[in-house]
């Protein structure tokens, strides 16, 4: 299992005091210090529904840019900035639960606990 987010966000310590809690090992990826490559970027996007954003648009790199008033590529303006991901992001196999999430994260750990 991979945990995507940054050290500072309080959503990303809540997953991983969950999984941590319930004896699920993960390895984090920290945002703030390494970015995705396409490949991982792309991975995360098929284990996602098609209508589900992956940029936070309430984040300070968001806002910073101005991004609400330009057309971008969603896949490439994460790739120049990870810290525009929604976090965190959960990754075990092809499934992924992206946010604050409980419900998903439950059925995530059970599916984890049952292998």
């Amino acid at each position: 299992m991979q945990i995507y987010g940054t050290r500072k966000c309080g959503i990303t310590k809540k997953a991983e005091r969950f999984f941590r809690d319930r004896g699920i090992a993960y390895y984090f990826v920290n945002l703030a210090e390494r970015g995705l490559s396409r490949g991982e970027l792309e991975n995360i996007r098929r284990g996602l529904s098609a209508e589900e954003a992956l940029i936070d648009t309430q984040c300070p790199a968001y806002k910073k840019r101005g991004m609400a008033y330009m057309d971008y590529e969603e896949t490439e303006e994460i790739l120049a900035d990870p810290l525009l991901l929604r976090t965190p992001v959960i990754r075990e196999g092809g499934r992924v639960v992206i946010g604050d999430d409980e419900k998903a994260w439950k059925a995530l750990a059970a599916e984890v606990k049952g292998r």
